[in-house]
C-alpha cells in the first residue's frame, strides 16, 4: 500500500502539532526531512529541513516498526510547533516526495483493522471516543475501543462452535450408536449463550441513547413556563419567552451535559386546541416528540392533558412559577429565580443515571441487530435440536448462521459494504 501522511492534531494554532506517516516508506521520507531517526519508540529532537535544506523547524521526532505501531506498519510521527505556517510548509515538503500521498478521512484506522491491530467493534469505539462529549460517552467508547465487546463475542461463539461440533459428530456417525446423547449438553451451550445476547440486546439500547444522548422533553400547556425553564436549564436564552400564548412553534433543542451524561432538553408548543395552522403543527410536532423522548418533564399538571399525552412512568411533575406561588402539584420550580432548579436537575440526573445502569458493551444499532440475528438463528438450532438427532444437521447449519452474525460484530465477515461509511465519519489524521 502507498506510504500515507496527515495532520494528526487539531487544525490551527496551537502548542504542538503532529504530522503522522505510515508505510513501508514511512522511514525514508522521514529521513528525507531530518536525515536521521531515533531508535524506535524512542523520541529524539531533529531539524526539520525542505529539499534545498532550507530550515523548515525544530522537532520531536518517534519513530514505530512494523507491528508496533497504530496502524501496524512502520510510522513515524513529527511533533512540531504548532504554527499553521510550519505544518503548511512540512505537509508540502512531503507532498513532493515519491510514493507518498495525503491519506484519506479514516485511513490510518483502516489500515490498522486490515492490519488487524483493531477489530470492527473497536474501531466504531474509537469513533466514538473521538466524538465523545461527557464522561458517560468517553467511559462507555473506552470500554469497547479495549475490546470488550470482542472478547464477549469470541466467548459466545466458543460455545456455540463447541455446540456445532457435537452435533457434526452426531452426523458423522449416523449410520453407528453414538455412545453419549450430546443433546443436554449442546441445549445448555445454546441456552447459555442466548440467556447473554438477550441481556446485551436489552441493553444496548440504553447504551444507544448514552452514545447518542438522552432525550428530555419539557411539557405542557401555552404560557405554562417551558421556555423560560428551558433558558434556565440551558444558562442562556435559548428560546423566545413572552407573554402571548403559541409563541414556540416549533421544537427547540439544548444540548448539555448533566452529571457526565449527554442530555437534549427538548422545548416544546404549548398544548391546546388551536385554530392557527402553523402553531397546530408546532403541537403535532411536540407531541410526537414528546412521545419519543426518554423522559417528560410536565408543567401545568392539570391542564396538560393532550392528544393522550399524559404523566406516566418516570415522567417528572413540575410546580412551574414557584416564584408566583403556582397551586400546581408537583416540584416546585422557578426558571425565572432559579428556585428549585437544582432539585429538578438532580431527580432528572437520578432517572437517567438509574437507566443508563443497564448499559451493555454493544453500542449500536449493527450491533444490536447482528445479535438479533444470532438470537433468532439460535432459536431455530434449538427447534431443530429438540426435535430428535435426524434433525442434527439443519440444527448445526442454524448455529454456523448465529456464529456469522457473532463474526459480523467484530468485522470478520460480511462488513465491507459498511467501512466506507464507518470511516467517513473519521477525520483526516485518524
Amino acid at each position: 500500500m502507498d506510504t500515507i501522511y496527515a495532520l494528526a492534531s487539531a487544525r490551527g494554532k496551537a502548542g504542538v502539532a503532529v504530522i503522522r506517516l505510515s508505510g513501508s516508506a514511512a522511514k525514508d521520507a522521514a529521513r528525507r526531512l531530518c536525515e536521521s531517526l531515533p531508535p524506535a519508540r524512542k523520541a529524539g529532537l531533529r531539524t526539520l529541513c525542505d529539499a534545498s535544506g532550507a530550515h523548515l523547524d525544530e522537532a520531536l521526532v518517534l519513530a514505530f516498526e512494523t507491528g508496533a505501531s497504530f496502524t501496524g506498519e512502520p510510522v513515524v510521527e513529527f511533533h512540531l510547533h504548532g504554527s499553521p505556517a510550519i505544518v503548511r510548509a512540512v505537509l508540502r515538503e512531503l507532498g513532493t516526495q515519491q510514493g507518498v500521498r495525503l491519506a484519506d478521512p479514516g485511513e490510518f484506522t483502516r489500515r490498522a483493522l486490515m492490519n488487524g491491530r483493531l477489530d470492527l467493534a473497536q474501531v466504531e469505539g474509537l469513533g466514538d471516543l473521538i466524538e465523545a462529549e461527557t464522561e458517560a460517552q468517553r467511559r462507555q467508547a473506552l470500554r469497547v475501543l479495549e475490546g470488550a465487546l470482542g472478547a464477549l463475542a469470541e466467548g459466545w461463539r466458543s460455545r456455540l462452535i463447541r455446540a456445532a461440533a457435537l452435533l457434526e459428530a452426531t452426523i458423522d456417525f449416523a449410520d453407528e450408536d453414538v455412545p453419549v446423547d450430546v443433546t443436554p449438553e449442546v441445549l445448555d451451550l445454546v441456552d447459555g449463550v442466548a440467556a447473554d445476547l438477550k441481556a446485551e440486546a436489552a441493553g444496548a439500547r440504553v447504551s444507544e441513547r448514552i452514545r447518542d444522548g438522552f432525550e428530555v422533553a419539557i411539557v405542557g400547556p401555552p404560557n405554562a413556563g417551558k421556555s423560560t425553564l428551558l433558558n434556565a436549564l440551558a444558562g442562556r436564552e435559548a428560546a423566545i419567552t413572552s407573554e402571548i400564548a403559541g409563541t414556540t412553534r416549533d421544537v427547540i433543542e439544548v444540548r448539555m451535559d448533566l452529571h457526565g451524561l449527554p442530555v437534549t432538553i427538548l422545548d416544546t408548543a404549548g398544548l391546546r386546541e388551536t385554530q392557527d395552522v402553523v402553531e397546530g403543527i408546532g403541537i403535532e410536532r411536540a407531541v410526537a416528540r414528546a412521545r419519543e423522548a426518554d423522559l417528560r418533564v410536565f408543567l401545568g399538571v392539570g391542564e396538560a392533558g393532550f392528544s393522550g399525552l399524559e404523566p406516566g412512568g418516570d415522567d417528572i411533575l413540575v410546580a412551574a412559577k414557584a416564584d408566583l406561588g403556582a397551586a400546581d402539584r408537583g416540584l416546585p420550580v422557578s426558571g425565572k429565580t432559579g428556585a428549585g432548579l437544582a432539585a429538578l436537575i438532580d431527580r432528572i440526573t437520578s432517572i437517567l443515571e438509574n437507566r443508563a445502569s443497564g448499559a451493555a458493551t454493544a453500542t449500536h444499532e449493527r450491533h444490536r441487530l447482528a445479535i438479533e440475528s444470532a438470537l433468532g438463528a439460535m432459536e431455530s438450532a434449538r427447534s431443530e435440536v429438540c426435535r430428535g438427532p435426524d434433525r442434527a444437521e439443519f440444527a448445526a447449519e442454524e448455529l454456523r448462521r448465529a456464529i456469522r452474525a457473532l463474526d459480523s460484530l467484530i468485522g470478520r465477515v460480511d462488513v465491507e459494504h459498511l467501512l466506507d461509511e464507518i470511516f467517513a465519519s473519521f477525520c483526516l489524521g485518524k
